[in-house]
């Protein structure tokens, strides 16, 4: 198992991914941050969401979003009329 020796290749050769046989000794702290800097974007993006969520018209059964909602969870309820 392995698909074979490595071959020389031209060293002169250069690429944004690392060339051929690349394997970076800090991929895993690598990975570690851009996971967390993700998770960071996406608890920040959710969070601007929620408190700007509104849903003009009650909804009918729970929904998911009542959990986390401004609007629900001060009990908010903006009524317009037409």
């Amino acid at each position: 198992m392995g698909g074979g020796a490595r071959y020389p290749y031209p060293k002169e050769v250069w690429t944004p991914s690392g060339g051929w046989w690349t394997r970076p000794t800090n991929w895993v702290a690598n990975t570690a941050i851009c996971t967390a800097g993700a998770a960071l974007v996406t608890y920040v993006v959710w969070q601007y969401s929620a408190e700007k969520e509104w849903r003009h018209n009650a909804p009918v059964k729970p929904i998911p979003s009542m959990r986390w909602a401004r609007q629900f969870k001060t009990g908010e309820l903006k009524v317009e009329s037409d």
